[in-house]
């Protein structure tokens, strides 16, 4: 929905410029650093307006590629990080059967103190 009223408000524009381009059409002087030309209005602004458009669109362009580079790298990093808790997980489940194959009831598991509330425990 924000595309289409984009889209719409960029018409309007464009139309309000066109009738402002069409009500000017006296020559006007353009000064260049070698020399001046004379330019009907209508170009001037029709010229101004479309390298405008250009830039925006140069910036616009680059922000897109910087924001698609920025999601395969996130992609990837993902796909890693799911790949190293795949093996985890394959080599938590092969250390369960080995206990299981050796009898857990020979292994005393002891519960470990929370770090985070023993601090003093190992100073």
């Amino acid at each position: 929905m924000k595309i289409q009223w984009t889209l719409v408000i960029g018409l309007i524009f464009a139309i309000i410029i066109a009738i402002f381009a069409t009500v000017n059409v006296d020559k006007v002087p353009v000064d260049y650093v070698f020399g001046e030309a004379y330019w009907p209005l209508i170009l001037v602004i029709l010229g101004s307006m479309l390298v405008g458009f250009i830039i925006s669109f140069c910036f616009s362009a680059f922000r897109m590629l910087s924001s698609q580079n920025q999601t395969k790298a996130v992609r990837k990093e993902l796909e890693s990080a799911r790949t190293l808790v795949n093996e985890k997980d394959n080599e938590i489940l092969r250390l369960k059967g080995e206990l299981r194959e050796r009898g857990a009831s020979a292994f005393v598991v002891e519960e470990l103190p929370d770090t985070e509330s023993n601090v003093d425990l190992h100073k």
